[in-house]
Order: C-alpha cells, then structure tokens, then sequence
C-alpha cells in the first residue's frame, strides 16, 4: 500500500540522495530550469519550495539553513539577491513541474523542473549580439 513512503528513495542511500537533490537545486537556481526524470522532479520540487521559503525570512539563521543545501557561493548569492525578491509576493509555488515525455534511449520519463520567475535579460542580450555579429560577418 506504500502508507509509510514519505521520502522518495529514488534508489539511492540517504547521503547520495541529499547530495543528488541539493545539486539539482543549485542548477536549478542557477539555470532557472532543468531537464530530469519524473521521479527526481517531483522530489526537488517540495525541496525547493522549502529553500525559498526559508530564505524569503532572511535571517542569518535562514541563510545557514540554506547554505546547508546551497554550497556553492555564487549560486547562493544568486538565490538571495536576484531569485527571492522575485517572490516576495507569492507565498508557495515557487517551481513547476511540466512533464515532457519520455526519453529515447531507456523510456524514462522525463520532466523539466522550471523556477516561476521572470526570464533573464542577461540571455537575451547575448543572443541579440551574437545575430548582429553574425550579420556583420556575411556583410
């Protein structure tokens, strides 16, 4: 019946399966989307939830909380100054799931795991640059 299945084992130890989760959350934060099977979707999604969440207190104890999970400083400084602002009025929900299909070599099913956030800029202008060397290229 699967009554007592609170955690999500994803076939994997304690350890590996924190370590697993808490780098999915680091590119997720950091690409502001990702690409994985359902399985590990569904189990980032309510440990992100809880990250933003904890850093939206921004308190010294909060950000240690979240440096726990967080340990790359980039990433972490990227989750407090630019992510959290864009969620201070939005209580829950931060991150979505959208389910994709499945993928071709072993049949997994594969979903992407995308923050709620506004799109960079930063992306934008970089692609818009590229075209206009191109043009200048071929000219």
């Amino acid at each position: 019946m699967g009554h007592f299945d609170k955690v999500k084992k994803l076939g994997r130890t304690r350890s590996h399966r924190q370590a697993m989760l808490g780098n999915m959350a680091m590119s997720l934060f950091e690409h502001r989307m990702i690409k994985t099977t359902d399985a590990k979707a569904k189990a980032l999604r309510p440990l992100v939830d809880r990250l933003i969440s904890t850093a939206k207190k921004d308190t010294l104890s909060a950000k240690r909380q979240v440096a726990r999970t967080v340990k790359n400083k980039k990433v972490f400084k990227k989750l407090f100054d630019e992510i959290v602002p864009q969620f201070s009025d939005r209580d829950s929900g931060f991150s979505r799931v959208i389910k994709l299909g499945v993928r071709r070599g072993d049949g997994a099913p594969l979903s992407i795991v995308e923050l709620l956030t506004e799109k960079p800029k930063k992306a934008e202008d970089k692609k818009s640059k590229k075209k206009k060397k191109t043009t200048a290229k071929s000219e």
